[in-house]
């Protein structure tokens, strides 16, 4: 099945753009009700259709544009910046864990970026109620709950930034916060992105790694990647995120002899780690580096660390009054980049260049199926 394309890519490459927006965004009617929780009965897997799968390709696309790379953790907790010039105040990303996890380039979206994303995620939600979405394969159905999951928190942030915390964001006019608010609806039920984790996929889904593929717009929280989740690549995606995770400061770390884990951990623990301790230490260490898997093993206890909330953005969701200008050929027309940006692009660029020299800055390699073979690829091993 393919899934139409409703917009050319165009709008999503004027991010950058300084002429002003033609496309008019239209506002989510935001919906205020609560839905029972048998209503989510429907959506447990019953699949009879392994052959249907979702094309994502226009996400994919997009992705590529929004999503900045940002290298593996190198475990080391940045300093706090300096302050500009006749200043105190430090503009941007401060936290000692900056250079975590990739971003989305939400201060470059204008209206005519964030329209196209509105509407493909509106046409996810009609796909899933013209099709039984729970009758396809697992894995296609885990992709299609992961993809309709975080491009819905991509449009929200985008439609109200700057955002300096997704977490603290608050919609319609309830004022209620974007994780619960139940904006999306899917074959009349209405849902919010914490519903599809903990109603849907969490209950669904023995795997644990699962919890790897919701992006929540904050550094804090897992990354999102240049490439949209599908039925085919969706176990090694999960893999490369559950690693990165794990092995960054945001997953785990230490202070005395507790091991600090990540708050995302909490939320997941009725499904996954009941007691938040031996269950959760064996589920790091399972992705866990050599000297990682040393600081599991050493630490008798587990505590949850403090949560770093701030958008996960280039721009610390804040909008600083003093710009550069980067010319294109000598143009003065060029891109506008904040100092606290040019910032942080001069602090990834010295990253990478130390995760180069020591050999750590090292790719994986998604085997796919071929594009334009006719006949349907043998099925992907399913997630549990």
């Amino acid at each position: 099945m393919k899934l139409r394309s409703i917009a050319t890519m165009a709008a999503v490459a004027a991010l950058a753009s300084a002429a002003p927006a033609q496309a008019q965004v239209e506002q989510t009617t935001i919906v205020a009700g609560t839905a029972a929780d048998a209503e989510f009965d429907r959506f447990v897997p019953r699949p009879l259709d392994e052959t249907t799968q979702i094309d994502y390709s226009f996400f994919n696309d997009a992705l590529e544009f929004m999503v900045l790379r940002m290298g593996p953790s190198t475990r080391q907790g940045e300093r706090r910046p300096d302050a500009n010039l006749g200043t105190r105040r430090v503009y941007g990303h401060d936290s000692r864990i900056r250079l975590e996890g990739n971003r989305v380039v939400f201060s470059f979206l204008d209206e005519a970026a964030v329209a196209p994303l509105a509407e493909y995620r509106r046409d996810l939600e009609r796909i899933a109620s013209e099709t039984d979405i729970a009758r396809l394969s697992r894995n296609e159905q885990l992709a299609f709950w992961m993809n309709l999951h975080n491009v819905a928190v991509i449009e929200q942030i985008a439609l109200n930034y700057p955002a300096p915390s997704p977490s603290r964001l608050k919609l319609g006019p309830d004022k209620s916060p974007l994780d619960t608010t139940r904006f999306i609806n899917v074959a009349g039920v209405a849902m919010s992105p914490r519903d599809i984790r903990t109603k849907i996929v969490f209950p669904n889904w023995n795997s644990p790694d699962v919890i790897y593929g919701f992006f929540r717009g904050e550094v804090g929280g897992p990354s999102i990647w240049r490439r949209a989740y599908t039925g085919q690549n969706i176990n090694e995606m999960l893999d490369i995120s559950a690693k990165e995770f794990v092995n960054s400061l945001r997953g785990v770390e230490a202070y005395g002899s507790n091991l600090l884990v990540s708050a995302i951990y909490e939320e997941a623990a009725p499904f996954y780690f009941p007691q938040m301790g031996a269950d959760l230490k064996a589920h790091l260490s399972r992705h866990a580096q050599e000297d990682v898997q040393g600081l599991i093993a050493s630490k008798p206890g587990v505590k949850v660390n403090t949560y770093v909330d701030t958008v996960a953005d280039l721009a610390g969701g804040e909008r600083e009054p003093i710009y550069n200008t980067i010319l294109r050929d000598g143009n003065a027309q060029g891109t506008r980049i904040t100092p606290s940006i040019a910032r942080l692009m001069v602090e990834r660029g010295e990253k990478l260049e130390k995760l180069r020299r020591e050999g750590l800055l090292r790719g994986r390699v998604i085997i796919l199926p071929p594009t334009g073979v006719e006949e349907t690829p043998p099925p992907a091993e399913e997630v549990e």
